[in-house]
């Protein structure tokens, strides 16, 4: 399994962002294809302060194949411009092998 890792830095106005990322971010992404698992973590707090991220969005893919897939198809590209519409300044991404130890 892999995950598509979006990670945002704390937002200038809070609010806005929110109602962004949920009303129309949100619905772009459920769109994208492949998707098996998605989750939105907003940071609590830090060891050292401040944490470095406001929000951790993880989308959940089978395999590299898929998620590539997914990020070229139409839904994936329409998605990527409108994250880099309202948070470019804001935002990194990565990609990560998943590993979970079942108790």
């Amino acid at each position: 399994m892999i995950k598509l890792i979006t990670f945002f830095r704390r937002p200038a106005d809070v609010t806005a962002f929110e109602n962004f990322f949920s009303q129309h971010y949100v619905p772009a992404i459920n769109a994208i294809p492949n998707v098996k698992r998605a989750t939105v973590n907003r940071a609590a707090g830090a060891p050292s302060g401040e944490p470095p991220y406001y929000l951790i969005h993880e989308l959940y893919f089978d395999s590299l194949t898929e998620l590539t897939q997914a990020l070229n198809s139409s839904e994936g590209r329409s998605a990527g411009a409108l994250l880099l519409s309202f948070a470019q300044p804001l935002v990194s991404v990565m990609y990560a092998e998943v590993w979970e130890e079942k108790s």
